[in-house]
């Protein structure tokens, strides 16, 4: 009779963290506590208008207190944080930077500019990565996607919102994004390739929003995306950014988040090989 020999399921070395912006209308302090009763392995912080988030001391007893570690910083790009840090785009990555190397954290998130940051846009390539070579700190630039309003599209980034057009040593995939710019995931991370150093995942429906959806509940391959990961061993973090904001109590907050956790580490548990015997 023939059997059939099956491998051990192969776990890759990334970790699963969530992002603070998860618990948005939360805080970041209420970020690290939730990540520490979940069970994630970390935590990305995302700097914004909350004070606790631009205040290394704070995050760093905000993780020692909780056991949480923060494993990545995403560098304030977003509109609502123009002033953040300063209103110079290379001063906020020099301190995304140093709050990095002062956390223990791998990894800096940064979005392409915006196409009105007409000389960061031009020096953004060649800025990255010389910054990028000063550092044991990942630059992982993250795809975005173009804004769309009723029929029209508008490109906002510079030079675009796909980084694979570029030169980085170092790329975010973020599922969300995907989604919204209507593009093929799989294929973009194909082009990625060894440079795929960072994860954010969530789903969307490819509408005009960017929805950040629980994984799961869109029509992003995340599934296959995390299994891919595992069977390569990827290394780099996975980080859940979803959108809570409509959740009518932060028991359903939780829930969400559990339910984003437990999908991840279920896919990123690589289907085993088979192999006759």
């Amino acid at each position: 009779m023939t059997g059939v020999a099956q491998q051990p399921v192969s776990v890759p070395a990334a970790k699963v963290a969530l992002s603070t912006a998860s618990v948005y209308p939360e805080s970041t302090a209420a970020a690290f506590e939730i990540a520490a009763r979940l069970g994630y392995d970390g935590v990305e912080v995302m700097v914004w208008t909350d004070p606790v988030s631009q205040d290394i001391d704070a995050l760093r007893r905000l993780s020692d207190f909780h056991g949480v570690p923060v494993l990545a910083v995403h560098a304030p790009c977003l509109l609502i944080t123009q002033r953040v840090w300063s209103t110079d785009p290379w001063t906020k990555l020099k301190r995304a930077r140093a709050a990095a190397e002062r956390l223990g954290a791998s990894t800096v998130v940064v979005h392409p500019p915006f196409r009105w940051q007409r000389a960061y846009a031009r020096e953004f390539e060649r800025g990255i990565w010389r910054m990028a070579g000063e550092t044991d700190i990942r630059f992982a630039v993250e795809n975005m996607y173009p804004w769309r309003y009723r029929d029209r599209e508008m490109l906002a980034y510079a030079p675009d919102w796909d980084p694979t057009s570029n030169d980085y040593r170092h790329f975010t995939i973020d599922l969300s994004h995907t989604a919204t710019a209507r593009t093929d995931t799989l294929a973009m991370v194909e082009r990625m390739g060894d440079r795929l150093g960072h994860v954010h995942i969530a789903d969307g429906l490819g509408s005009g929003k960017d929805e950040h959806l629980v994984p799961g509940r869109g029509s992003q391959p995340c599934a296959e995306l995390l299994e891919s990961l595992a069977l390569r061993g990827f290394d780099g973090h996975v980080v859940v950014e979803v959108n809570t904001r409509r959740a009518m109590s932060a028991a359903e907050r939780e829930a969400d988040l559990a339910e984003a956790l437990a999908y991840t580490r279920l896919h990123l548990a690589a289907a085993p090989q088979r192999a006759e015997p």
